[in-house]
């Protein structure tokens, strides 16, 4: 065995995917290595363990560039000493691969929006770790929380609402970066929100015209779950 310790799930899943996905596409992988990535889209996910973007959208190897952080949450444009990686993977995803459009998905049950509206709720709340990397993060939440203003509903539907409206800061927050607003406004890129059911599946879109979200490919939501069980 090469390293004992090393998770069993891990090198398990490996073969698999040797067996399974890799002798599939193989050629695929060769031409990614020789050639290099060329995606069109960057997604701006959660690292939340239940949602993953390539599962979600069926995505094949070198389809889409994910940047993935605690609540999905893209900053403003702020350089300074700093350590910046979500912004580091934005500039590397808009300047150096040119990708053409950027998703920022966001999904219920957020344990980073729960945090947020726990501290909201309490604020005598103690730090969520010793350094509390996680609470600074998440007062990127703040100006959508404004925008809401106080809960007048129970916490978990207060929640759920920041949830979408912090897609919207998010989106808001990107466009923040010059070379962002720059290629959005010559029409060379373009910036989406969604939002992810976990025990439901459905998909949500922003219209940010309206501000609303609805739902995506509702008729194939429709088929997929008309079929009679079977038992």
């Amino acid at each position: 065995m090469c390293v004992a310790s090393f998770p069993k799930r891990l090198t398990e899943g490996y073969e698999n995917f040797l067996s399974g996905r890799f002798g599939r596409e193989r050629e695929r992988f060769e031409e990614l290595a020789q050639r290099g990535q060329n995606p069109e889209i960057l997604l701006i996910g959660c690292c939340d363990s239940r949602v993953s973007p390539e599962l979600i959208f069926d995505a094949g190897p070198g389809e889409m560039f994910v940047v993935r952080n605690v609540a999905n949450l893209a900053p403003p444009y702020k350089p300074n000493d700093d350590y910046h990686g979500t912004s580091a993977a934005i500039e590397y995803a808009v300047m150096g691969l040119k990708v053409k459009h950027v998703v920022v998905m966001g999904h219920a049950a957020c344990g980073g929006i729960r945090a947020f509206t726990e501290m909201q709720a309490d604020p005598y709340m103690r730090p969520l770790a010793p350094g509390d990397f996680i609470g600074r993060w998440i007062k990127l939440l703040a100006p959508a929380a404004e925008t809401l203003g106080p809960p007048s509903e129970p916490l978990r539907d207060w929640s759920e609402r920041l949830n979408h409206e912090s897609i919207k800061q998010s989106l808001a927050n990107l466009r923040t970066f010059p070379y962002i607003a720059t290629l959005e406004e010559r029409g060379w890129l373009h910036l989406h929100g969604a939002y992810f059911g976990v025990a439901t599946g459905e998909l949500q879109i922003l219209n940010e015209e309206t501000g609303q979200f609805c739902q995506a490919s509702a008729q194939a939501y429709r088929e997929a779950f008309s079929a009679t069980p079977r038992f």
